[in-house]
């Protein structure tokens, strides 16, 4: 099945509530828990999320990493406003900044001691413009934790797994899941970016039928 783009920004504030209403707890756990296990070393440094959404992995990390500091990026103004909401109820705003800015946008080079992005490159025309700015924001030596969606083999099995895990979920959302599946990457492919833009330190797991998973240290 040949990707099918999906819109970039999430900037409709229905869309946007009805994110940050769904119960991603399960999935961002793991995502934060992998982190940890990737890395057991790390424990401090300002750490840069891309793509960070309403906020719920920024504050998990934060929750996690008491000794750390996060910049949450994200362009949907309405994300970037439910964040400061669900930051604030946290108590975490002297730890945890967020930013209404285009991940391309971002100034500086070699500026943060870790990065994590949690499904933002489905979002992407070109990818390789996200690869490019991870490379040049972290500095050397820094890790790296990436997740997105797997593209199925078909519309028709996008179809079921949307249906498997997102059966009770309001329309809105189970329509922009499955146009995210069809938006997404397969393995093959990511592992041609992380080829292209000399990363192929960074390793690729297959944990799940709907996740891709990229980690590793930047140099």
């Amino acid at each position: 099945m040949d990707r099918v783009l999906e819109s970039e920004l999430m900037d409709d504030s229905k869309q946007a509530e009805a994110y940050a209403r769904a119960d991603f707890a399960e999935e961002n756990h793991r995502f934060v828990e992998l982190f940890k296990d990737y890395f057991p070393e790390f424990s401090q440094g300002t750490v840069l999320d891309l793509g960070c959404g309403p906020a719920d992995i920024p504050i998990r990390f934060a929750t996690l990493y008491p000794a750390c500091q996060i910049i949450g990026v994200d362009a949907s103004g309405p994300m970037i406003r439910l964040g400061e909401d669900a930051v604030t109820q946290a108590g975490l705003s002297e730890r945890i900044t967020l930013r209404c800015e285009r991940f391309e946008e971002i100034a500086g080079a070699r500026i943060v001691d870790a990065a994590i992005s949690n499904s933002l490159l489905h979002h992407l025309p070109n990818p390789l413009q996200f690869w490019q700015k991870l490379r040049q924001l972290v500095k050397p030596g820094a890790p790296v934790l990436v997740m997105d969606l797997l593209r199925p083999d078909s519309p028709e099995a996008a179809q079921a797994i949307v249906d498997q895990y997102a059966a009770n979920e309001p329309d809105i959302l189970r329509r922009d899941f499955y146009n995210s599946l069809l938006a997404a990457f397969t393995e093959d492919e990511i592992g041609s970016q992380l080829a292209r833009m000399n990363l192929t330190r960074l390793l690729i797991d297959i944990p799940d039928d709907r996740h891709w998973v990229v980690g590793g240290i930047i140099y």
